[in-house]
């Protein structure tokens, strides 16, 4: 079943690239014009949404972090 939905893309210039993020997503990508950045964004929102399927497991691991408030 496909599904169809708009989402929100602020494009900004980051040197020689156009980067495209979903302000609704947290997703990003990057073209050399608008229209390519655009693009791949709306390739990278596909990827995200498709259902995953894993060849292998992934290993899990915690993680741990130790900071000092300033």
């Amino acid at each position: 079943m496909s599904k169809t939905r708009k989402f929100t893309a602020s494009i900004f210039r980051e040197g020689k690239w156009h980067i495209a993020q979903c302000l609704e997503v947290d997703v990003a990508s990057q073209g050399r014009s608008e229209a390519a950045a655009l693009k791949n964004l709306a390739d990278a929102l596909a990827l995200h949404f498709a259902p995953p399927v894993a060849t292998l497991a992934p290993k899990v691991r915690p993680v741990e972090l130790t900071w000092h408030a300033a």
